[in-house]
Parts: C-alpha cells; structure tokens; sequence
C-alpha cells in the first residue's frame, strides 16, 4: 500500500486540506478569530491530512527522517509534511503546549453559537504502515512507577514502541517486536482529537477535551460514527488532530498507536430545532454509530467523570427518548456500558454506549 504523501493518492471529500505548516498548529487549538484554513457549506465533505506527533517530538529528536530510518523506514516512505512541520520555524514548547498537531481551522458557513456541528467520519485512512506507542515524562497511569528502561528498570524520559502494521491483511494488523518475541493485534483508525474552536483570545493546549471537543480519545468515534458538538463560535472551526490506528480503553501508557490518517468527514450544521430530536441539548460533544448513542463525561478527577457521563445519559434518555429520569438511571445501571476512555490527560473521560436496539421507537 503506498504512503499517502500530500496531495497524491485518493482524496474524496469536496474539499481536500493537506497538512503543512501554514494549516496545523502544534501543542495549542484553533483560537477564536484565527484565519481558516478552509471555507465550506454545511453538508459539504472534507478530506483532511492529519500527522502523528510519534517521530516528530523534541525528545525523539525533531527530526522525523533521522527517528524512522533508525526503524528501517525508507526515507521515501516517511511523509513529507511531517519533515516540514519538523524542519519548520513552527515554535513547540513542551509544558505550554501539548503533543499534538492540529489540522484546521475549517469554517463551516452558517454555524453559529447554539447549533451543534454534525460531524459523520466517511473515511479514515492510513498514510503509513508503521506507528509508535510511547510512555513519557511521568505522564501515564503509573507516574512514578513507568517507564523505566527495560535491561535496567531505570526511570526514563520517554520509551516508545516502532509498531509495523500490514494494511494489506483482510485484517489490518499492527506488531510489537521485542527481544525473544512479538505479539500483534486489529488496528481500528479513528481521531483521537476533533472538535469545533472555543470561545475567547487564548489558545487552549491541547491535551484537556472540553465542552468544544478536542482530545476526547474515544475510541468508539470511528468509522462510520457521528460526533454532535456545541458550537461554540461563528463558523465553527472545525478541526482534527492526534490520529490514532488502534487504542485501549484508558490508553494507560499515555499515547495510543499514535499514526497518520487521511480523514474524510461531512460537516453539517444543526440548529437547536433540528438537534432536538436526535440528541438534545447537549453541552459537550455526543456521538453515534449505528449500534449506539455514546455519551461522555469529563472531569479532571475520574469520579467526577463518570458522575457526568451518568447525568448525560440520563438527560439523553430524558430529553431524546421520552424515558423519565429515576427509570434511566436504574436502566443504565442494568444495560447502560460505561467504560473509560483515558485516564492520562489532564482531563480524564468515560463514555457510556447506550443500545439503540433497547429503544426501537428512538430511532
């Protein structure tokens, strides 16, 4: 399968943004204001090049050419707008600013604060056959105890993992080798960060989600999947960033199988009116597949997540169903399935998959 460099290989949306220093940025989201990369009708398709941060950060060196090749990676088979954010006056201070490059903003004609940004992911495809699962600075679940280096049990910077994956296989799969072994699973691409810009002059670092979105990492926003979030300024500015080939829930390390994607996406705008029926009104991001509604709470202490993502669900069932409030929460204790998504930001997520199938009148 070929490297899907920019601007080469299928782009089917309407719209097509490649990813350069002149359309990401890195560590922080689109502000409030800030010039958009694209301008679109709602329900117009986008085809957006999204780059992994693995391979560009400063403790792998800046120098995505130089940390591949040491993997066996072909200078030709390592993308080219990588290199350039790398090789880029693009300023990245870690602390500041998160990990992750940002693709957009795209303005979507007509969105306004009040309606939701329907967005339906079309197509997520891989760029590269490779990716990097890593652990760095403390950040993970077991700060303080991980990552150590392994000969020694040393404490460590940063230990990242070169994942090779075969895209050609009937199932897509990745492998981790290690000395005396390897073991491989399913890769499932989906965006780890997408949402719409947040009100006001500062830009936000990436790693906390929000109300707006941004770096949610649930994995169930994949292929085929809607997310509904809460416009939050005139025009949206929608953007994607941080893709991921497959993650765990909780993502504990710290990074998913971070990997470059194409992304595919339709952007439809929903007034209040037309939301109403589908998913409420919500005051953060929602999602959907054809299986499920996905609700999603956010807290920086878990138990306080997982007590919003339940407040969601009932409001969902309440405000979209017709199902009173103390009958919800006794069903989603029976039925709901509530998981957490990550516990390494900031801001720690759970998300809830309620059954369409159990509320055949719903949908």
């Amino acid at each position: 399968m070929p490297v899907l460099q920019p601007h080469a290989g299928d782009r089917p949306g309407q719209h097509y943004v490649p990813a350069s220093p002149k359309t990401v940025t890195w560590g922080r989201i689109p502000v409030e204001g800030q010039e958009p990369v694209l301008v679109v009708r709602s329900g117009d398709t986008v085809t957006v090049d999204t780059v992994s941060h693995e391979g560009l950060m400063e403790d792998q060196g800046r120098d995505p050419l130089a940390y591949f090749a040491a993997h066996g990676v072909a200078a030709a088979d390592v993308l080219t707008d990588l290199a350039d954010i790398a090789s880029s006056d693009i300023v990245h201070t870690r602390g500041p600013d998160g990990p992750h490059v940002v693709t957009g903003p795209v303005h979507v004609d007509g969105a306004r604060p009040g309606d939701l940004l329907k967005v339906e992911y079309l197509e997520l495809a891989p760029r590269v056959p490779y990716g990097v699962v890593s652990s760095r600075h403390g950040l993970g679940s077991l700060a303080g105890e991980r990552p150590v280096d392994p000969a020694s049990g040393a404490p460590v910077p940063v230990l990242s993992q070169f994942c090779s994956v075969d895209l050609t296989a009937a199932v897509p799969t990745a492998r981790m080798d290690y000395p005396g072994g390897s073991l491989a699973f399913p890769i499932d691409p989906f965006m780890g960060l997408a949402g719409v810009t947040p009100a006001g002059a500062t830009a936000l670092n990436t790693i906390p989600p929000g109300p707006f979105g941004g770096n949610l990492d649930v994995r169930d926003l994949n292929l085929g999947s809607t997310m509904y979030v809460p416009v939050q300024v005139e025009g949206a500015g929608f953007y994607l960033g941080d893709p991921h080939f497959a993650q765990g829930n909780g993502e504990v390390s710290l990074t998913a199988l971070e990997a470059s994607l194409r992304t595919t996406v339709r952007l439809t705008v929903l007034p209040a009116a037309e939301a109403a029926p589908l998913v409420g009104a919500p005051a953060g991001p929602v999602g959907e597949t054809d299986t499920h509604w996905i609700t999603i709470g956010l807290d920086t202490d878990l138990d306080e997540a997982m007590k919003a993502c339940v407040r969601e669900a009932i409001r969902l069932l309440e405000e979209v169903a017709g199902v009173p409030g103390h009958v919800a929460y006794l069903y989603l204790s029976a039925a709901g399935d509530f998981v957490v998504s990550q516990v390494v930001d900031s801001v720690k997520g759970v998300h809830c998959r309620i059954r369409k199938a159990d509320f055949p009148a719903w949908h």
